[in-house]
């Protein structure tokens, strides 16, 4: 679904979200309140340049309207693979989008990510995965690692990976095993308001992620894992 869609589709003629090359950005009026937009678009690769765009009007909602709802719009194939973004830092550029995130939450904001379009690697975890809650429409495509990639990394054959991948969530791409794992909490269908609604009254800010991804059976020792290293 491209952004324009789906924009009118959460807030009607409500809404004052503009795109500036792959950056998405602006207000719109829910439930009669005032909500901030950020995200990206086009499969953005997000950069340095991109990624402190976002930062700066995640501050400036901190700022100017504290206790603002802010809505992630996540599309993006990860971070720009490129020597000047390396150089220039895209690591801290991309460290310091998940702080004002991560601010944001802390300073009292509802932060609401959603996939809806695609969400690979840095770019989606640096973005939608720092909200209290990550949402995605069910047509949206998720994924951190392709098997060839994740291949070399691990040192595993890809026939092995591609075996493991359709049993096991942890090693396949997709939305459904995103939500099997608790990365993503919900779909949203049908009435996409209803899901916005939903989950801004949805209070609860703790990391639930690893829990839900043990009940839904996607990640089923991390949960435990976590626990006994808190308990020892």
């Amino acid at each position: 679904m491209d952004w324009p869609t789906l924009a009118t589709r959460l807030f009607g003629d409500a809404h004052a979200i503009v795109a500036d090359g792959d950056f998405l950005g602006g207000t719109a009026t829910f439930d009669g309140a005032a909500i901030a937009v950020v995200g990206t678009t086009n499969h953005a690769a997000v950069g340095v340049e991109l990624a402190l765009r976002q930062a700066r009007a995640i501050l400036a909602t901190i700022a100017e309207h504290p206790g603002r709802p802010l809505l992630l719009l996540v599309d993006t194939q990860g971070q720009k693979l490129r020597r000047r973004d390396e150089l220039l830092g895209i690591h801290r550029a991309m460290a310091h989008l998940g702080c004002c995130l991560d601010l944001a939450r802390r300073e009292g904001h509802p932060v609401v990510g959603l996939v809806y379009d695609q969400a690979l690697s840095g770019g989606f975890i640096t973005s939608g995965l720092m909200a209290d809650a990550c949402h995605a429409l069910p047509e949206a495509e998720i994924r951190v690692m392709r098997v060839p990639a994740m291949a070399r990394v691990t040192k595993l054959a890809e026939e092995l990976l591609e075996s493991l991948s359709r049993t096991n969530p942890v090693f396949a791409p997709g939305v459904a095993n995103y939500v099997a794992m608790g990365g993503v909490r919900s779909l949203w269908e049908g009435d996409l308001a209803a899901g916005l609604r939903a989950a801004l009254a949805d209070r609860d800010t703790a990391d639930r992620r690893a829990e839900e991804g043990a009940r839904r059976g996607g990640r089923r020792v991390a949960s435990d894992v976590m626990r006994r290293v808190l308990e020892a």
